[in-house]
């Protein structure tokens, strides 16, 4: 990885945009694509696309979704102290005494959860697992009308962790789901705009409200806005090697051990089968996970988009999910876009994605 590359890696994932939003980890997106796309857009639902010979076919859509998990302000009481939902999955134990920042009508505004002391809790709720409603956030100030002039309810929040290098080429940092999704599409296309594909039309797409999206969220109405013939979506997985990961379950996915093929009824056999060919090819590894009946990513709402749009998988794994501090090994990121970019110089107007 160039240090321009893991420089862009690091302000996707430093820029705060939870669920619904994304505008400013959208706008970093944007502005590095145009750098290599042909065409780069963004569309009422705040999905960013960028083109790389646009006329061509097949259309391959190549999708990761910007957004991460966050918290939103509900209520401010008279002593200015903040109450707040989650947006997306959190693990609530997470959350306590950790450091906050808010996107404020004037600016980013800084806090962090408060919980009761553990010194004044009564025996009896000492073992009690913390909710988000016996939590908060205090900014610091000293009432209400104070509190009001630097944010407003319906405000969202971050965590306030930013990356962190580790050895072995490995990163931390919230966001990593699923910023790196985002960020794996842009360098596939960065890669096949150096080495373009024959045929195919690709169109990378930051999706966005994939937390949240019950429904599809950005990756359903984008793909009906784009009309692929085949789409490959990029998220994360969780790594099984760390103690007491349940493998049987989960199956063993190992950091710096290359990207994770899903196989299942909501993904093609076909594009499976060109995933493989393809990492086989270029000597990729890789490993395979087992998705029975839904993946719980962006590719439920695409394989199920307009008359069903054949739909592929590819995964990174990652240590400590919908946590501050998520791992992966940037060896699988480049793996991730490499596979891709296989995939999309493979691609010809004759290939068939009907099963059998």
């Amino acid at each position: 990885m160039t240090k321009p590359t893991l420089d862009f890696l690091k302000r996707l994932l430093d820029t705060p945009g939870p669920s619904g939003f994304e505008t400013a980890p959208a706008r970093v997106w944007r502005e590095e694509v145009k750098g290599f796309a042909d065409e780069v857009k963004a569309d009422v639902h705040g999905n960013s696309i960028a083109a790389l010979n646009p006329k061509g076919g097949p259309r391959l859509m190549l999708a990761g979704h910007i957004d991460e998990i966050g918290l939103q302000v509900t209520y401010v009481d008279d002593d200015g102290f903040l109450y707040f939902a989650g947006i997306g999955g959190w693990d609530s134990q997470v959350l306590v005494g950790q450091r906050v920042v808010i996107a404020g009508p004037k600016g980013p505004v800084r806090g962090v959860v408060g919980k009761q002391a553990i010194h004044l809790m009564k025996k009896e709720d000492m073992d009690k697992v913390s909710k988000i409603t016996d939590l908060w956030i205090d900014i610091g100030v000293a009432g209400r009308a104070e509190a009001q002039e630097r944010v407003r309810v319906g405000d969202p929040a971050v965590l306030d962790a930013d990356v962190q290098e580790l050895p072995n080429g490995r990163i931390v940092s919230r966001s990593i789901d699923n910023r790196i999704g985002a960020y794996v599409v842009a360098e596939v296309l960065r890669l096949l705009a150096k080495d373009r594909p024959k045929h195919a039309a690709v169109f990378a797409v930051a999706t966005t409200r994939e937390e949240i999206a019950w429904s599809g969220g950005g990756a359903r109405t984008s793909a009906v806005g784009l009309d692929p013939q085949v789409a490959l979506v990029v998220d994360v997985t969780h790594a099984t090697d760390y103690p007491g990961a349940e493998k049987k379950r989960a199956g063993e996915h190992k950091l710096g051990a290359g990207p994770v093929l899903a196989r299942g009824s909501s993904v093609s056999p076909v594009v499976f089968e060109m995933l493989v060919q393809c990492a086989e090819q270029e000597q990729i590894p890789y490993s395979v996970q087992a998705a029975p009946h839904d993946t719980a990513t962006d590719a439920d709402a695409i394989y199920n988009a307009l008359r069903g749009i054949p739909t592929g998988l590819v995964s990174v794994p990652n240590r400590y999910m919908h946590s501050p501090n998520e791992m992966v090994a940037l060896d699988d990121l480049e793996r991730a876009a490499r596979l891709l970019a296989a995939f999309a110089r493979r691609l010809d107007p004759k290939v068939s994605f009907i099963p059998g």
